[in-house]
């Protein structure tokens, strides 16, 4: 029996975002090091008011390398394949953080080699103009498909799926490389 896979099949999505205003900010520590300030433990509140914590630590990506403040809106996003714990209000760890701002709009997600993100919700058009990145702002030389991107957008088609031609990529790079 021939077992072929399906590579366009829908996946589940790999990052969740929570979008809110920054509370709290405190130097906190990970595990058995101490409060060395790498670390903060940031508390951010939804618009119905509910609390959420997330560990940013120097892994995090801070989409154009912004200061985090207490009052700022952003948007945190997480990896819902890591273990968290089973506590309240919830605690993640922030794989991405990004301040919102008027008009743009910001998708974190894999991204496979149609340049389609896992719930099938946009599709990317790319031209020579799209500034695509790695984290640590160096020019990608490579493809964007088939990995983890950060797409940052101003408007997009209302096909299913979307499809919008991003002002700005950043490739999240695996941390193995």
């Amino acid at each position: 029996m021939d077992m072929q896979f399906d590579r366009n099949r829908r996946r589940e999505k790999s990052y969740r975002g929570v979008e809110g205003t920054i509370v709290s900010m405190e130097p906190t520590r990970m595990g058995n090091r101490r409060a060395d300030g790498c670390v903060m433990f940031v508390g951010l509140e939804d618009k119905d008011g509910n609390l959420v914590n997330f560990l940013i630590s120097p892994t995090t990506f801070v989409l154009d390398y912004v200061m985090l403040r207490e009052g700022m809106e952003v948007t945190m996003f997480y990896r819902m394949d890591e273990p968290v714990p089973l506590i309240y209000p919830p605690q993640y760890r922030a794989a991405v953080a990004v301040p919102r701002r008027s008009g743009q709009m910001v998708d974190v997600d894999y991204y496979n080699r149609s340049l389609i993100n896992q719930d099938m919700t946009l599709q990317l058009n790319l031209n020579g103009s799209v500034d695509i990145t790695t984290t640590n702002n160096q020019r990608f030389l490579g493809s964007p498909a088939n990995n983890d991107l950060v797409v940052v957008y101003s408007s997009s088609t209302r096909s299913i799926p979307a499809q919008t031609t991003p002002s700005r990529i950043v490739v999240l790079c695996p941390k193995s490389v």
